[in-house]
């Protein structure tokens, strides 16, 4: 990797996907089921195990540092429980390795010569001293890289009385065996990594195993499991105590509710009381709606009554007007159609004087008699007709 790359990475790292306003890399979140949320609490087999002999590849999930430290922000105000898939993950993980262990296990008492009990005590015996004297040299060549020289000389101490005890246990053990047995290579499989171990190991491949990086994450992949247990089980009991806080408090209520209902129950004086009052006000309230609507209704007849007489009258002055309205447009247009007869028999009477004189005076005569009847009718149709308008 570039130095470049890794100063991407640890600026991922610290600042998260928000850095530098790049908005392509949100478009995943932490919470998406596709992120592996062992990655998101740095404890995935595929990351521990890398450039080993038991390397696993690259992870079917995605990871990326920006969104663990994405997760590493939210995580401070909100609890996202992902220690439990976290820990199904590792589960599986170790129980398949186990599994590995046994199977490596059952092939070499297969292909080894068997052994009594007691011999092969005895030879347990000196694979757990090498055991012992590997992870202490493991052990001060970390210290030493630290710079820490005096835990590292006394831990060094520790390794010399490992190998003391070593020796003889090696003793114990070539004296109960044959010689051409004990030649042999005797090989056994590592309870931690699966990895085949040598009865007559030297030193440096002791130190080599225990503090190779293949060993290493394995304890540290058992170590996180069991972290990952323990915070889970107290979360679960944490959440178990709320939940039996909240029902507690559910039924406090419920007592409570049954309690106060009893002692109504107990009480029935007082409920009778009480409900005699509660039927007064009922009634109270039923009579003043009454009179309320009563006094409503009377206002509205009033108003009716009022608004009715009103109309009664002014219609009646409207038919007396109308009539007399009319009667005064017959009259008016009986009395134009008149002077318009009048003219005409007026120029009638003129051309007949002018064509003929003695005749003119009967037509005179005749007109004189056919005005005053004509005037007499008139008059009397007036008169019938004013007689009508005073009734009505």
């Amino acid at each position: 990797m570039s130095a470049q790359a890794q100063m991407r990475a640890m600026l991922d790292q610290l600042m998260g996907t928000s850095r530098d306003g790049d908005t392509t890399r949100q478009r995943i979140k932490f919470s998406d089921d596709r992120v592996c949320k062992s990655h998101l609490l740095n404890c995935c087999p595929h990351d521990v195990l890398s450039g080993t002999r038991m390397d696993l590849g690259e992870c079917l999930k995605v990871h990326d540092l920006a969104l663990r430290a994405d997760y590493e922000i939210a995580s401070k105000e909100q609890d996202f429980f992902f220690e439990l898939d976290a820990m199904d993950h590792l589960q599986s993980f170790i129980a398949d390795c186990d599994r590995r262990t046994e199977v490596s296990k059952k092939r070499l008492a297969e292909t080894q010569e068997e052994i009594s009990a007691e011999v092969a005590a005895k030879a347990e015996r000196v694979h757990e001293l090498n055991e012992e004297i590997g992870k202490l040299l493991a052990k001060v060549e970390q210290l030493g890289a630290e710079g820490n020289v005096e835990e590292s000389q006394k831990v060094m101490d520790e390794v010399e009385k490992a190998r003391a005890k070593k020796r003889e246990a090696e003793e114990v053990y070539r004296n109960s065996m044959p010689a051409s047995s004990f030649q042999q290579q005797k090989l056994r499989v590592c309870e931690v990594c699966s990895a085949y171990l040598g009865l007559h190991d030297n030193d440096r491949r002791l130190a080599d195993h225990f503090g190779g990086k293949l060993h290493l994450g394995f304890i540290e992949i058992r170590e996180k499991l069991e972290e990952l247990k323990r915070v889970v089980a107290e979360k679960q009991e944490k959440r178990n105590q709320e939940r039996l806080k909240r029902r507690e408090e559910r039924e406090r209520e419920e007592r409570e509710k049954l309690r106060r209902s009893r002692s109504h129950s107990k009480n029935p004086k007082r409920s009778r009381s009480r409900e005699h009052r509660r039927h007064r006000s009922r009634s109270m309230s039923r009579e003043r709606k009454r009179r309320t609507r009563s006094k409503s209704r009377e206002k509205r007849h009033r108003h009716r009554s009022r608004s009715s007489s009103r109309s009664r009258s002014r219609s009646h002055q409207r038919s007396r007007h109308s009539s007399r309205d009319r009667s005064r447009e017959r009259s008016k247009r009986r009395s134009s159609k008149e002077r318009f007869r009048d003219q005409d028999l007026a120029s009638r009477d003129r051309d007949r004087s002018s064509r003929d004189r003695s005749p003119r005076d009967r037509d005179r005569k005749d007109k004189k008699r056919s005005y005053e009847s004509t005037n007499g009718r008139s008059e009397d149709r007036r008169s019938s007709e004013e007689r009508e308008a005073g009734e009505i």
